[in-house]
């Protein structure tokens, strides 16, 4: 075989994974629009989860917060540092997740959602009721350190 054939063959069984490499760029620490909150976002089999990682505005010394605003009453009283807010986001090619789920602590609502990587460190996140026009977006920055 010829090494421009061997070549040829050996790129295109290599594309794949250069196309599942770009699925989880997503992963890693970001911070929320309003600087209150980290997420950290991860794989959880084949789709991701966002977990709530700490807050930049916590003070040393003060208590935790809880998910008190959660229609659950039996809820009410976990604490918001590790609460998996996010889940159920699959990659639909193009830096954009789709559907998924986002669980707001502040009001205690949960929200259809999607996610798009516009650049290396800037995620728009984007939750709503229904269809994708009935919502709002948020901006996140990503924050690894």
């Amino acid at each position: 075989m010829n090494p421009l054939k061997r070549l040829t063959i050996i790129s295109i069984a290599l594309l794949p994974l250069l196309a599942w490499s770009g699925e989880f760029d997503i992963e890693g620490r970001w911070l929320s629009g309003d600087g209150d909150g980290w997420i950290r976002i991860e794989r959880d089999g084949e789709s991701l989860v966002g977990i709530i990682a700490g807050s930049p505005t916590k003070k040393p010394g003060e208590p935790p917060r809880y998910d008190d605003k959660n229609p659950d009453p039996a809820l009410r009283e976990r604490p918001l540092d590790g609460l998996t807010i996010m889940r159920g986001f699959d990659y639909a090619g193009d830096g954009r997740w789709t559907g998924g789920t986002i669980y707001d602590p502040n009001s205690g609502k949960t929200y259809k959602s999607t996610l798009t990587l516009v650049d290396a460190d800037t995620l728009k996140v984007r939750g709503y009721i229904g269809v994708s026009l009935f919502g709002r977006s948020d901006t996140w920055t990503r924050d690894d350190n």
